[in-house]
């Protein structure tokens, strides 16, 4: 069978798509790509045990891939605590981090909190979400939720007042974060708060260190480079023996990567030049083209509008070496004039029928996308290596390997299926189908 890289395989992967007769927008998801994240993350970061964000992507596929491999939840609905405990994931592999939510909560930042637990669940087990530095992160956090060090002693005052228990504290740096002493810092702010727990006579035993690892290598801030610095300050403050159990949250360092999405251009509109207003005077921008795709910033796009996400698309041909590129941009399908994904790039000329695919499209996408406009979600379909297959396999046995390298779970799509029935992609699994 043959290897192909990562753009090898994107090139043959949009090849096959382009015989395939539908037209509507759809997901390729690796699975075994996940489980390569799995296993580089147990290796990088061994002290720490992960708890999958559920609400980054909450397809079933994607949590009982997880769930087969051991790792833990972290749910904040009613609705993703039912899909966890469906797939028969124990209670101690699960955790309710959701400060502001239900009574039955599991983590607290305020005396409203306190006050929620104190009237309906005086016996829960409690943990102190603790602020961040996030002046330089893209997704900031601890302005919405999160207690300060000055708060979080009265917190634990007023909870050894009111009997509840607190055993341990959590802390989220926010997404995209660029400065690797955020993560030393918040470590070190936690052991602060540990002391301040047993001096208020607490025996806190939990620590959370939150998500915010990179899902991709397109950062500023790589995971060998974040892993580098939160170990060394987790052997200082918290230490093997010191009895402290020590969880993450990762949700996109999951999930990011794993998934591509197919768009089709639905629409295309050519604008001159002195439509545009533009002073360039360069013969490719005499004109410029206006793709429209059948998804959007309401659908699979919308961290656009809310993260500033950055997407570039891949083609479905490679442009020749003498071929002409225009100024154009790439929106969607609804009638919104927000609806822009690329407000500009060079492309050459495309054509209505053409598919352009996205790469990192699985966190927060589908899980996050509306009907906006009458327009349905994206189907996924799950695409599995030869080798990661028969692993899953064992695993599913309960046969799991005591040791798997991480170059033994391959990369090459022979196996697909999709969640409504598993049915077969004739696109992206025509090479070489297995049952299933």
């Amino acid at each position: 069978m043959n290897n192909f890289s990562n753009e090898e395989f994107d090139c043959h992967f949009l090849d096959e798509v382009s015989s395939f007769d539908g037209k509507d927008a759809f997901y390729v998801a690796d699975l075994g790509d996940i489980l390569k994240k799995h296993l580089r993350r147990f290796k990088a970061l061994p002290q720490v045990t992960p708890f999958y964000v559920v609400k980054c992507s909450d397809s079933r596929t994607i949590v009982k891939t997880l769930a087969a491999t051991g790792t833990g939840f972290d749910y904040a609905s009613k609705t993703e605590i039912q899909l966890v405990q469906s797939l028969g994931v124990p209670p101690k592999r699960i955790i309710y981090a959701n400060p502001c939510e239900q009574p039955e909560m599991m983590t607290f930042d305020s005396e409203v909190e306190l006050m929620k637990v104190a009237r309906a669940h005086p016996k829960a087990k409690l943990v102190l979400r603790i602020a961040t530095d996030d002046s330089k992160v893209v997704c900031r956090l601890s302005v919405k939720f999160d207690a300060t060090l000055k708060t979080s002693r009265l917190l634990l005052e007023w909870a050894k007042e009111l009997d509840i228990d607190v055993i341990g504290v959590s802390f989220h740096v926010g997404g995209g974060c660029t400065d690797l002493e955020i993560f030393v810092k918040a470590i070190s702010d936690a052991h602060c708060v540990f002391d301040m727990g047993a001096e208020v006579g607490f025996d806190m035993y939990l620590l959370d260190i939150g998500g915010g690892f990179p899902e991709s290598e397109d950062v500023k801030l790589k995971f060998g480079e974040i892993t580098s610095v939160i170990n060394p300050a987790l052997d200082k403050y918290f230490p093997s023996d010191s009895g402290v159990r020590i969880i993450a949250e990762p949700g996109k360092y999951y999930v990011e990567s794993a998934f591509m999405l197919a768009v089709n251009i639905i629409a295309k509109k050519l604008v001159l030049k002195e439509q545009t207003g533009s002073d360039d005077e360069d013969e490719s921008s005499e004109q410029t083209f206006m793709y429209y795709v059948n998804d959007g910033v309401y659908g699979s796009f919308n961290r656009i509008l809310y993260e500033n996400a950055h997407v570039k698309p891949l083609l479905q041909k490679r442009p020749k070496p003498d071929e002409k590129y225009y100024s154009s941009s790439i929106s969607g399908q609804t009638c919104d004039g927000l609806d822009c994904l690329v407000e500009h790039c060079n492309l050459p000329e495309m054509h209505v029928g053409n598919w352009m695919l996205f790469e990192n499209m699985g966190a927060y996408t589908v899980a996050a996308a509306s009907t906006f406009n009458g327009f349905q979600r994206p189907t996924v379909y799950y695409v599995m290596s030869g080798p990661t297959w028969h692993l899953m396999q064992q695993i599913q046995n309960h046969d799991f390997p005591p040791s798997i390298e991480e170059q033994d779970v391959g990369t090459v799509p022979v196996s697909c299926a999709w969640e409504s029935g598993m049915k077969w992609h004739p696109a992206a699994c025509a090479s070489a189908p297995i049952n299933v």
